[in-house]
């Protein structure tokens, strides 16, 4: 909560942050305090809404990595990498330029699919190349790369300039044109993508041992990998859809969660859903005051504070070994 309330008060104009408290109060429960009309159509309209699909954001993307490194046991999992990212990042560009689905899908529904495709072409590539841990990841940057590109044909064979213009900036990761009605799809998701997660958190630890392993323990591990991956592909092409592809968060934030909070997904689960909102709501904070008058895509900051972060936690690992 004081995150967010940070995220409202902190900007190119600073406002108090008893004026969030008072703002959130008018809204929600009609507490009439006296306000400056814009004060408090910038908190609301803005910065409120902005701060909270950022915690959502994180929160998600920090599930999905802690989800994918646990099922195909691997420490460097994430949607980014294995190309989930990459692929609703096409579907989502699909929907908006192509008009594909004659407009009957929405931009998230294309941005799902296409990550489900993605997965499903990773996966392939994968079982052709072999099943041990590296092939995956292989497989997946493979991927990454050929829904990159698929977007980059897309965007500058059919785009107009300021489409091309603003597709690209939104690719890097662009929280700027977040509203509410962006926020009540991402809180839902988010919530529901947690509750699903912690509900297969034993499944989750018998998946540490590996699948043989899990098997043995009674758990239906073909279910529970469908049901997981879905919910991963969900959250992933939600996010997308709405803020751009966002590397290094799904990959940081569960070895920062598993420092705190073990290796158990009981606990593990929901510390990372919590890192990883506060770390999106301050990578936000960062985007639009480290350059004074101008807004950087915030994929740009999780990426400046993400890989040295990743580069401390190899060492460690190596160190500690």
């Amino acid at each position: 909560m004081v995150a967010l309330g940070l995220g409202a008060a902190i900007g190119e104009t600073a406002i108090p942050f008893s004026t969030v408290l008072q703002t959130v109060a008018n809204r929600l429960w009609s507490a009439g305090y006296p306000l400056d009309a814009i004060d408090e159509g910038v908190i609301w309209n803005y910065r409120l809404s902005r701060a909270v699909v950022a915690a959502c954001c994180g929160a998600g993307l920090s599930l999905c990595g802690v989800v994918l490194q646990s099922l195909l046991r691997n420490a460097l999992a994430d949607p980014y990498i294995l190309g989930i990212s990459a692929g609703a990042s096409s579907g989502a560009v699909s929907v908006a330029i192509l008009g594909l689905g004659a407009g009957a899908l929405s931009l998230s529904v294309g941005a799902f699919l296409g990550a489900l495709i993605a997965f499903g072409l990773v996966s392939l590539l994968a079982l052709k190349a072999g099943r041990g841990t590296g092939a995956i990841i292989l497989a997946g940057i493979a991927g990454s790369q050929l829904f990159n590109a698929l977007t980059s044909f897309i965007v500058t064979k059919s785009a107009s300039a300021e489409q091309a213009r603003g597709i690209m900036f939104w690719l890097l990761g662009n929280l700027s044109g977040v509203r509410w009605p962006d926020a009540l799809l991402a809180v839902p998701v988010t919530l529901v993508g947690l509750l699903v997660c912690l509900w297969h958190s034993r499944a989750l630890d018998a998946f540490t041992f590996g699948a043989d392993s899990a098997a043995s323990l009674g758990i239906p591990v073909r279910r529970v990998y469908g049901v997981l991956i879905a919910v991963a592909a969900l959250m992933t092409a939600v996010m997308v859809s709405i803020v751009g592809s966002i590397g290094f968060v799904g990959l940081v934030i569960p070895h920062a969660a598993r420092y705190f909070a073990g290796v158990r997904h009981g606990a593990l689960l929901p510390a990372a859903a919590f890192i990883g909102a506060i770390f999106m709501i301050v990578a936000d904070i960062l985007s639009r005051i480290i350059i004074p008058g101008q807004v950087l895509p915030i994929g740009v900051i999780t990426a400046l504070v993400g890989a040295p972060a990743f580069a401390l936690i190899l060492a460690r690992g190596r160190a500690a070994s």
